[in-house]
């Protein structure tokens, strides 16, 4: 997983994000449905990006202490507006986890986790910040994720499905769901055009020539009967630490 080509790719479009990213907001609002109390003295919130999360949560619960972390530190800004009082750190979030002594009554993050290249260990390691009955919840996409864009280009990212996970995590007590979400388009440009104004288009760094674009072009339409489409598969985590 390039880090760095996320980051660059995320941090160019943090203006248009929000007005673009649709089914990211739907997921920010369905996740909080899951939540099974109000009440959290600690919360962290992983990948917070523009605050698509951040704001719905903060209206949501009851909490002494709220951290955002996010890998771009220009997420500041947007998370400072919606709460001053957030401490905001700019980190990568394998690394805060592996070496923060901190632990969380709630670990909650939104559309951010498909990043990570080994999602099972990498929770079990978040599951080891939680304090006693502490709860960890989140969001990411299973594998028909983008499947348009799979059988265009033949790349992906480690997805898993709803009960991959639950079998790959079936040491915890762990609640999961998943749901197929398809968006319509005119053409293929303009599903291209969506994916760079969210920042998604992070599995490769090459540099398209006009080729690639017309080839792009004509293997969507094949794929999708000219009516373009891009499909979001969203998958709902949610694990409490029962340990007492």
């Amino acid at each position: 997983m390039n880090k760095e080509l996320i980051k660059q790719r995320f941090k160019r479009k943090l203006k248009s994000y929000n007005k673009n990213a649709r089914i990211q907001k739907q997921m920010a609002e369905r996740i909080l449905e899951y939540l099974p109390e109000k009440e959290y003295s600690s919360v962290l919130e992983i990948g917070c990006g523009t605050g698509l999360l951040t704001e719905k949560a903060l209206n949501k619960i009851n909490y002494s202490e709220y951290t955002a972390l996010d890998i771009i530190s220009d997420c500041e800004a947007y998370i400072k507006k919606l709460n001053d009082g957030i401490n905001f750190i700019n980190c990568d979030i394998e690394e805060y986890i592996e070496k923060t002594d901190k632990t969380y009554d709630l670990i909650i993050s939104n559309a951010a986790l498909q990043w990570i290249e080994n999602l099972p260990e990498f929770i079990k390691k978040m599951m080891g910040k939680l304090n006693p009955q502490g709860v960890l919840l989140f969001s990411t996409f299973g594998k028909e994720n983008f499947r348009e864009i799979y059988f265009v280009l033949g790349k992906t990212l480690p997805y898993y499905s709803s009960s991959e996970l639950k079998e790959l995590l079936s040491a915890y007590s762990t609640q999961t769901e998943e749901e197929i979400r398809v968006m319509a388009f005119k053409t293929p440009k303009e599903v291209l055009k969506h994916i760079q104004n969210t920042g998604v288009n992070a599995i490769s760094k090459e540099n398209w020539t006009k080729r690639d674009l017309t080839n792009f072009e004509a293997g969507y339409n094949s794929f999708c009967a000219n009516n373009p489409t891009l499909t979001y598969n969203p998958v709902y985590v949610l694990i409490k630490n029962t340990s007492k």
